[in-house]
């Protein structure tokens, strides 16, 4: 089934706030899910695949700054997925590069990071450049790096695995941000290293994707559509004289 950007975007925000999440980290997260999946970037199968770990998180439980001095900050999200604990760290670093002009981001323990990509969206809309970059596997050991220039709305994003395993290696859950006030800050992509590169997605074929979402809706399972109805429905609020009236919270966008 096919459903307009703003449907999906205002079901999934009205679900997010049905699991528990507070009413900003409801509409950051259901922001991050659509911008990912309008982009081509595959948000609802992210989402799909990590609600189950979701609904078991203690949604009460914030994240921790465990370090940070006036270029760095060290943010621990506790095994928790991204979609309700990246704000925290990503305006943390906004705010030491705007002052500084440069700042480095650590988020430690934390799950789903590919969704993070849609926040990161709003920093360079911000005016500032961004990169950041994690290990997605060990087996074998895979990076991803995604940067986005100032003023732009998509990124390269680049997945490779590494021919060179240091030996000291280790697993990693945690992502690093790199943020640049003044100049423009992008990897080398190592684009001709077409043997080891696993995916390179650029801006304008996200560029495409966005445009084609807005004009013809974005694609849905009706299980998964129907699941985040069910989730939405959570926040109903009790019978009342008012509701019986037909106030109250629904899943219709126009509630």
């Amino acid at each position: 089934m096919k459903v307009s950007f703003n449907e999906l975007q205002g079901l999934s925000r009205k679900a997010f706030s049905g699991v528990g999440f507070d009413d900003g980290d409801a509409s950051d997260a259901a922001d991050m899910v659509v911008w990912m999946e309008a982009h081509g970037l595959n948000g609802i199968q992210s989402l799909k695949r990590s609600l189950a770990f979701i609904l078991e998180e203690d949604q009460s439980h914030s994240p921790e700054i465990i370090y940070q001095d006036a270029d760095l900050c060290v943010v621990d999200a506790h095994n928790r997925t991204a979609l309700n604990n990246a704000s925290l760290a990503i305006e943390l670093g906004y705010a030491k590069c705007r002052a500084r002009g440069l700042s480095v981001t650590k988020i430690r323990h934390c799950h789903n990071r590919m969704l993070i990509v849609g926040y990161l969206s709003r920093v360079a809309r911000r005016n500032m450049s961004v990169t950041a970059f994690w290990r997605d596997s060990h087996q074998p050991l895979t990076e991803i790096l995604v940067s986005f220039k100032a003023g732009e709305e998509a990124p390269e994003i680049c997945m490779y695995s590494l021919d060179d395993i240091p030996d000291d290696t280790e697993p990693n859950d945690g992502i690093t941000l790199v943020m640049v006030n003044h100049v423009n800050l992008m990897p080398d992509f190592k684009a001709d290293q077409t043997l080891n590169n696993l995916l390179h997605q650029d801006k304008h074929s996200m560029h495409n994707w966005q445009e084609h979402a807005l004009a013809e809706g974005i694609e849905v399972e009706p299980e998964m559509w129907n699941r985040l109805k069910e989730l939405a429905t959570r926040i109903l609020v009790e019978s009342s004289d008012d509701s019986r009236q037909g106030a109250g919270a629904g899943t219709s966008d126009n509630d």
